[in-house]
């Protein structure tokens, strides 16, 4: 019988279990786990066995009576499956070795070999004692992300279909050494139930350091997380170096050369960059240096932070911004914001902002409406994006129920709030087929400050009322939704900047990132309470 996370199958003297599993196709697989797991040893590894040797080896220990059963490795995500066995398990050593059997590996076993101080080998076909192995089995119907660990006769092997889950599985391993001092014998199995499992951070309010940004990654990494978004254009500030419009650059920004190391690390990681240039809203910074293009009213008074969608030229200046910065950032994802566009919170947008009402008709046809202008310009730069093979995303409120003209049906919904004057209910999107993502700001909105009624949220909350299911207050949707809702993230947000150091943020996020975590690797409820849970994350660190 075999159970999730609990040590369940017992492995008599010198007899090894099968490793049939669940979900076929799913969970990758080894060449030691389905050998070793299918059939009790060969006579001459048994006769070694009894001697204490491997054939053509020095000593090693094997699985006998006198081991306890194993128990199952704990960790943050907790894995969703270990068989339990009878054996040492598995302590590194400086004379073991961690040997790949694909070159595509190396960054992966370089990375944990110098974490557990352990000798990189490169490709190697010989198996020796103590020996890490990396596998790729490229099972392409396998979930990418999904490993299969293998803890067996004093060595340890992780298989899996591509290079990300091989890293989940070498994360899991350096939490067990980190945790506990060794690896139990067994085998585990392992996926995420949710594809994206990110950190947004508003880096535009608040300038954030290329070295605290890396040490984020570093984090995320090991937290199988794979998504970072970068927020770096606002009202507040533009923070990344730019050649096409220098002169909207804030004084405290990056540079594209501390961006690419950001990029390459995060990729080193298994982790995209999500950059975001949020339009038409939230431009101030751009305005700033252009003051020709922003909003005005009927009555001639500036909108704070939106451009003037009317005009062409304001149009050319994000596209230019977005082509600028595909190159730097080349993850499959862009970011376009879409949220808050000031012309939309008054009751009525057509008289207070006549010109955009005649741009409307004259683009769309006698009916259409500011909403519809404002649709037009998301389904603009989404063409932009497109263009370069990203895939677009944006905020919920920047998508309109009715209308003459809908948001392009690849657009990812970003779902953040039901507190918005005339928030869509999360079912709305979903019934139409979109795919969301959740970013829900009564559970994963760490606001500094505590402006309005946000709240610092707690890990202990995450951990117990949310789910990915949870979109928009504390109401899950349906669960047949499950399928379109793509996972969630954990956003920074810097409306009061000064509120706290970057010292302070890592702090403060650092249990709700593990929480979030938990939530979108596991759909089953934990089986930690939330103080054994925060107990165990003081193991790891």
């Amino acid at each position: 019988m075999r159970q999730r996370r609990a040590p369940i199958v017992a492995v008599a003297a010198g007899a090894l279990v099968a490793a049939s599993g669940v979900s076929l196709g799913l969970w990758a697989t080894s060449d030691d786990d389905a050998s070793a797991g299918s059939t009790a040893a060969s006579s001459a590894e048994r006769s070694a066995e009894a001697a204490g040797t491997n054939p053509g080896e020095g000593p090693s220990p094997s699985p006998t009576r006198s081991y306890p059963l194993s128990q199952a490795p704990r960790t943050i995500p907790a894995v969703r499956e270990h068989t339990a066995e009878r054996g040492p398990g598995w302590r590194p050593e400086r004379a073991h070795r961690v040997v790949v059997d694909d070159p595509a590996l190396a960054d992966e076993g370089r990375l944990i070999a110098g974490e557990l101080e352990l000798t990189y080998a490169g490709e190697k076909d010989d198996r020796r004692d103590g020996d890490l192995r990396l596998e790729l089995n490229r099972d392409a119907g396998a979930n990418p992300e999904s490993y299969t660990m293998t803890v067996r006769g004093g060595r340890v092997t992780v298989g899996a279909p591509g290079e990300a889950g091989v890293f989940y599985g070498t994360r899991t391993l350096k939490q067990e050494i980190r945790g506990a001092g060794a690896a139990p014998e067994g085998v585990v199995r392992d996926e995420p139930a949710k594809q994206r499992r990110g950190l947004m951070l508003d880096m535009a309010r608040k300038h954030y350091t290329a070295d605290w940004i890396e040490d984020r990654i570093r984090e995320l990494g090991d937290l199988k997380f794979n998504e970072i978004g970068l927020h770096f254009s606002d009202d507040q500030g533009f923070r990344i170096e730019s050649e096409s419009h220098p002169e909207i650059v804030s004084e405290d920004h990056l540079t594209k050369a501390q961006v690419k190391k950001i990029v390459d690390l995060a990729e080193s990681r298994h982790i995209t960059v999500v950059p975001e240039i949020d339009s038409p809203g939230h431009l101030g910074a751009v305005i700033a240096a252009h003051p020709d293009l922003q909003l005005r009213n009927a009555g001639g008074q500036a909108v704070r932070g939106a451009i003037d969608i009317s005009e062409p030229e304001a149009a050319e200046i994000v596209d230019d911004l977005l082509n600028e910065y595909v190159g730097l950032f080349p993850g499959g994802r862009w970011h376009l914001g879409g949220d808050e566009y000031q012309a939309l919170v008054v009751s009525d947008p057509e008289a207070s902002f006549p010109g955009l009402a005649a741009a409307a008709r004259e683009k769309y046809g006698s009916g259409a409406t500011v909403e519809d202008l404002t649709t037009g310009w998301l389904n603009d730069r989404a063409a932009t994006v497109r263009a370069h093979d990203r895939t677009p995303r944006a905020w919920s409120d920047g998508f309109f129920r009715g209308g003459s003209v809908r948001a392009d049906e690849d657009i990812e919904v970003a779902y953040w709030t039901g507190k918005e004057i005339g928030a869509r209910q999360p079912a709305e999107y979903l019934s139409e087929g979109r795919e969301v993502i959740n970013y829900n700001d009564e559970f994963l909105y760490y606001v500094l400050g505590e402006p309005l009624t946000f709240i610092y949220p707690t890990g202990e909350r995450i951990y117990e009322q949310w789910t990915p299911l949870v979109l928009r207050g504390t109401t899950a949707v349906p669960a047949r939704y499950d399928d379109q809702i793509l996972g969630g993230s954990f956003a920074i947000w810097g409306d009061l900047p000064r509120a706290q150091t970057q010292d302070q943020v890592a702090a403060g996020i650092r249990m709700p990132l593990r929480a979030t975590v938990q939530k979108l690797w596991d759909p089953d409820e934990p089986e930690l309470s939330w103080t054994e849970f925060r107990t165990l994350a003081g193991k790891l660190d």
